[in-house]
């Protein structure tokens, strides 16, 4: 059985964070594991607390798995501050982690703010470097690449910038956008890939980004490429929003499970 590590942090609604990892890399017939960086109190009406973990019980969260039960792939998504995101990055390199996908969470979909100041910064330059594909949606990408996103043009100039002399693949998700929901798939040295996708009439939408990058770390445990994972992983989070599941009183979760 292949096995996904997920870092990241946990949603008490079970929408988002380790919760959408957890289903999404078990209804792939995974072994998912996990390094939970913080505690959130939220639901689907927004985010009410966070405790961060300490980095040193990160870093052993991340030892243990490692040490015992090696991961074919390692998904990171919520980390709120630097010193975990060092933490994470020194265990990573140390181990010599591989198939790594990077989710910048910076704010919930509810739009709670999940990462401290300096935290952005730390992770372009400690786990990017790290990552065989970084998955930013268009907020973020305006964020990291210091450029407002209004276009599909502008989306493959951020996708450029942010790759720009490194070797990682870079996903702008274009849920954000009024016009599309096109994403936009960044390989350094080859053509860009666009995955056409219409706006699915769902408000309900929880948990997107860590769903979706934790389906792209299951195609990479499974051998895939970058393009074809994503592909995989697109086709899967489509199904899942169309699906139509309607829980909780805000922004409700995905159906993780509408394959079963």
């Amino acid at each position: 059985m292949k096995r996904v590590l997920s870092i990241a942090g946990s949603d008490s609604g079970g929408g988002a964070g380790i919760q959408a990892d957890i289903k999404t890399i078990t209804v792939h017939g995974m072994f998912a594991m996990t390094a939970v960086t913080a505690l959130t109190a939220q639901n689907t009406t927004g985010v009410y607390d966070v405790m961060d973990a300490g980095p040193d019980f990160v870093r052993k969260q991340i030892q243990c798995v490692f040490d015992d039960i090696r991961p074919d792939a390692v998904k990171i998504g919520m980390v709120s501050n630097s010193d975990i995101i060092s933490a994470i990055g020194d265990e990573l390199v140390k181990y010599k982690a591989e198939n790594i996908v990077v989710d910048p969470v910076m704010v919930a979909t509810s739009g709670g703010c999940l990462m401290k100041d300096g935290a952005a910064a730390a992770m372009e330059e400690i786990l990017f470097p790290l990552a065989s594909v970084i998955t930013p949606n268009i907020p973020e990408a305006e964020v990291l690449a210091d450029m407002k996103i209004e276009s599909r043009e502008d989306m493959l100039l951020a996708a450029e910038k942010l790759a720009a002399g490194r070797d990682f693949a870079v996903l702008v998700k274009g849920g954000h956008m009024e016009d599309h929901a096109d994403d936009l798939l960044w390989i350094p040295g080859k053509e860009p890939v666009w995955l056409r996708s219409p706006h699915i009439d769902n408000p309900n939408t929880h948990g997107t980004g860590c769903t979706l990058s934790s389906a792209i770390a299951c195609g990479l445990a499974d051998g895939l490429s970058v393009e074809d994972s994503v592909h995989r992983a697109k086709e899967f989070i489509t199904g899942a929003i169309a699906d139509g599941l309607n829980l909780g009183r805000g922004g409700g979760p995905l159906n993780h499970m509408y394959r079963l």
